[in-house]
């Protein structure tokens, strides 16, 4: 076989492949003996018609198989005896025979940027400390407290910061219901009927909140807001407001107190100490997972830092496209409107090129390093990882193995599998420095 490799601009390069007769002709003679067999032509008994009629009749259809049956397979014993490194085949075609039965064809792929890997082993992190301390413990408390708050009604005096507000109220701009100007603009900027509001400062509309305290239930009130220059509705931005506000009811939020009851509210059976235990417990795990991510992080961010090259255009168009669409989906799962998304368009958009190039250099050193270091992928690491897909989407494994052979996942799979492996020995192989550590939480009193 005869490869001729021409590097072009950009991370492409082409390759020119011409195999010799030999290898030809044997293959198309298996091929033709199969269509003699098989083949009914008019005037022959089946199986008897000479070769030279069968190839003529059937000339295009042997040569579509020769070249199924070879192209792939030279194609990647080219690219293993130049050592290429190709990301992805871009197109493939120029398929010539010759007279003599030899046969090329031009391919023309994607390559991995060349770049230096600097001294990976022995990244120097530093890591937080993952002792808990007894605040962390009270401000979590806290959040349980709080989440668990009732709420009573007030009937003795007006409303107060720190009150919850049951209003009605509706928003226009020199008469017109805001509704009407921007109707694909969030519910709260229209009005509601029953909307509970913290009245807190800053909170909700800008100067909202502060205009209605001292209201008591069952008053109405006209107050203007006035939105910011930067307001992320573009139609508000700048704009006058006024709001006509009726307050229904006024709302305490009342904590339940911390005792062994209130511990049994949530572990049943179990004391404020044992509760105290389990949240000590899950801070430990949640700072041991901090400690993870930061470590790789870190080993991420030096490697970014000590190596430079320039990605191929082609594929950082196609992963900022998938980027894109990560993004714009993640944002209508929060809610955000497709008008409002349409406003952050360019911002948008400049984040999934940052986030693309990103991950596109990340798996380009990742891989490097797992090819000086031969980590691989077992087909064993590869089951692990359907049978846990599997388990998360609650179907079974023999299902899932097939939707992803069928929608072609599982080179996906390993590829994720190799790039988290090349993570651990990264990590495995830091200089590990930690922050201050904390104050401990002392022993309770015998």
């Amino acid at each position: 076989m005869k490869v001729e490799v021409e590097n072009q601009p950009q991370g492409l390069a082409t390759l020119r492949i011409e195999l010799p007769p030999e290898e030809v002709r044997k293959e198309w003679d298996s091929i033709a003996s199969n269509y003699s067999r098989h083949a009914r032509i008019p005037g022959y008994r089946a199986g008897k018609a000479p070769r030279q009629v069968i190839e003529k009749k059937f000339r295009k259809e042997i040569q579509d198989e020769l070249t199924k049956a070879l192209v792939s397979k030279s194609y990647h014993e080219a690219i293993a005896e130049k050592k290429l490194r190709v990301v992805s085949l871009t197109d493939l075609g120029d398929v010539e025979f010759g007279d003599d039965r030899s046969m090329r064809f031009r391919a023309t792929v994607v390559t991995a940027p060349e770049f230096e890997l600097p001294e990976y082993k022995n990244i120097p992190v530093h890591l937080p400390a993952t002792t808990v301390t007894e605040a962390e413990v009270e401000a979590a408390l806290e959040r349980l407290r709080d989440q668990a708050a009732d709420f009573t009604d007030v009937t003795d005096r007006e409303l107060a910061m720190g009150d919850f507000a049951v209003i009605d109220f509706t928003g226009a701009i020199d008469g017109i219901p805001i509704s009407e100007i921007i109707p694909e603009a969030s519910k709260n900027l229209h009005g509601g009927k029953k909307f509970w509001l913290h009245s807190a400062p800053e909170n909700f509309l800008p100067q909202f909140c502060e205009q209605i305290i001292g209201m008591k239930a069952g008053d109405t009130r006209s107050l203007q807001v006035v939105f910011p220059t930067d307001f992320p509705v573009p139609d508000l931005a700048g704009k006058k407001a006024d709001y006509a506000v009726t307050l229904n009811e006024i709302k305490q939020k009342v904590l339940p107190t911390l005792d062994d009851a209130f511990a049994a509210t949530l572990l049943p059976d179990k004391t404020l100490a044992d509760l105290r235990h389990t949240i000590e417990h899950n801070l430990e795990r949640e700072k041991e997972h901090e400690v993870g991510r930061a470590q790789e992080a870190q080993v991420v961010k030096f490697l970014h830092e000590h190596i430079s090259f320039d990605l191929p255009p082609s594929l950082l168009k196609n992963e900022t496209r998938r980027a894109l669409n990560e993004l714009v989906h993640r944002n209508r799962e929060r809610g955000v409107t497709d008008d409002l998304l349409k406003g952050k368009e360019k911002e948008l958009i400049e984040g999934a090129g940052s986030l693309a190039a990103h991950r596109l250099k990340t798996n380009f050193i990742l891989h490097r390093i797992a090819e000086r270091e031969k980590i691989q992928v077992t087909r064993e690491e590869i089951d692990n990882g359907i049978r846990e897909q599997a388990a998360h989407y609650n179907v079974s494994v023999e299902k899932m193995r097939k939707e992803f052979e069928e929608n072609d996942r599982i080179n996906g799979l390993a590829e994720e599998i190799l790039l988290g492996k090349t993570l651990d020995f990264l990590k495995e192989n830091v200089i590990v420095g930690t922050t201050s550590q904390p104050a401990p939480i002392s022993a309770p009193p015998e």
